[in-house]
């Protein structure tokens, strides 16, 4: 994983509406970008659904929110559309931008193994800079507990 002070890997992927959206764009605001699995599995949907309905409490910090998953960007469309997603979700098809987070690699499901996206959380700070990592987090309650971590925004 990488480490808090490590300075967060520039990227660039197309969003659900085929923009392309680069990490150096949040620079001056806080971003979590969250790595999950596979667009429209339960974990997932609950994952989305938590980071979206707090969303005004993360703009309150002054901090956004990014999904990335090795989902193609066809795929990524239906998924916000249908739970009225208000953020970006990222395509990354062959994993090298979760490569890069340390966020990608070997799994096993029901004795099958494959590569993909590790549920992996990181906190960039308005430096670019990582500030919070969580690995291998739980979807229930994850966004909450981002959330509570985050400075509160001074004037």
């Amino acid at each position: 994983m990488l480490d808090v002070g490590d300075k967060a890997p520039e990227f660039e992927l197309l969003n659900q509406h085929g923009e392309a959206v680069r990490r150096s764009a949040f620079e001056g605001q806080r971003l979590v970008l969250y790595f999950y699995p596979r667009a429209n599995t339960d974990g997932c949907t609950t994952e989305a659904c938590a980071f979206n309905d707090a969303l005004s409490q993360f703009a309150d910090r002054d901090t956004h929110i990014v999904g990335i998953s090795d989902d193609p960007v066809e795929d990524l469309e239906p998924f916000a559309a249908e739970y009225d997603l208000e953020f970006d979700l990222l395509s990354d098809e062959l994993g090298e931008v979760a490569t890069l987070y340390e966020s990608y690699g070997e799994k096993q499901l029901f004795g099958n193994t494959f590569d993909g996206v590790f549920r992996n959380t990181y906190v960039v700070g308005p430096d670019g800079l990582i500030e919070a990592v969580y690995e291998d987090v739980t979807p229930e309650g994850h966004a909450e507990a981002v959330l509570e971590d985050l400075p509160a925004v001074t004037a």
